[in-house]
């Protein structure tokens, strides 16, 4: 039986392309391409001359018919979107969705994609994420998104577009407050570059290419924190801490030098 793979493709290097993901393209007897002109370039890079077709996302309804039809005449097909990983804020749910309909074979061949990357190298703690693509065009939508993860202690994660880019930061500021922001760009490439800074005051220059915004989530806070300094102090002294182990404690559910509790509690 005929196969549909969905492939991972690079986000920038060319080289960022696995072994697997080359065998595939070059095994297959159709490729389909969010943007044939796009792809062409990455496929003549590796030698890879097969048919191409377009499916992007306003054809893609369309372009799954053809696909089904290749599928059941035993002809093997892939799917590259224009960089990175497809369904990842790219087209391809739908034709993976009617492959299945369907009953037929897919297989996945994962490669590289931005949000990951940007979330290893920005600096902030990533160790619990959220991606969530790009935001919603429509500004009720926007604001109703954000109010809902507003309180995650997670790392919030975005892509924008460098025509959206410092409005997306300047309504993330409007909806989350002033929190750290690093915006990651020409990801794999050259110039890759985080930029560091809080929302409210960041804004990106003369902005080119795609990117991938990273807003730190909630820091959650100890229920002590309500307490008086000296009731605080009281809670660990009477769970056995001693005095000064006691202060080291207050200080880090306040997230103040231990030397500032010292100085008020005297």
């Amino acid at each position: 039986m005929a196969k549909f793979y969905i492939v991972g493709t690079p986000i920038g290097n060319l080289k960022d392309v696995t072994l697997r993901a080359l065998e595939t393209l070059k095994y297959v007897d159709v490729i389909f391409c969010e943007d044939t002109r796009h792809s062409k370039i990455f496929l003549d890079h590796y030698e890879i001359f097969k048919p191409t077709f377009s499916a992007h996302k306003f054809n893609e309804k369309r372009a799954s018919e053809k696909l089904i039809k290749l599928l059941l005449d035993e002809k093997n097909v892939a799917y590259i979107s224009d960089a990175g990983m497809p369904l990842i804020s790219d087209p391809g749910f739908i034709l993976l969705e009617e492959v299945r309909k369907n009953n037929l074979e897919f297989e996945i061949i994962p490669g590289v994609t931005a949000f990951s990357t940007a979330v290893v190298g920005c600096g902030i703690d990533c160790s619990k994420f959220m991606f969530l693509g790009f935001l919603p065009e429509k500004t009720e939508k926007k604001k109703r998104l954000l109010e809902q993860i507003s309180n995650l202690d997670a790392t919030l994660v975005f892509y924008s577009s460098l025509y959206n880019l410092n409005d997306d930061l300047k309504f993330l500021f409007s909806v989350l407050g002033k929190r750290k922001v690093v915006v990651a760009s020409e990801l794999t490439k050259k110039f890759e570059r985080y930029t560091i800074g809080e929302l409210g005051d960041l804004i990106i220059e003369n902005p080119k290419g795609e990117f991938v915004i990273l807003v730190e989530g909630v820091v959650p806070k100890s229920p002590l924190n309500n307490l008086t300094l000296n009731q605080h102090l009281d809670y660990y002294i009477s769970q056995g801490f001693k005095k000064m182990d006691a202060i080291k404690k207050v200080a880090e559910d306040l997230k103040v030098p231990k030397s500032e509790v010292y100085k008020k509690l005297i």
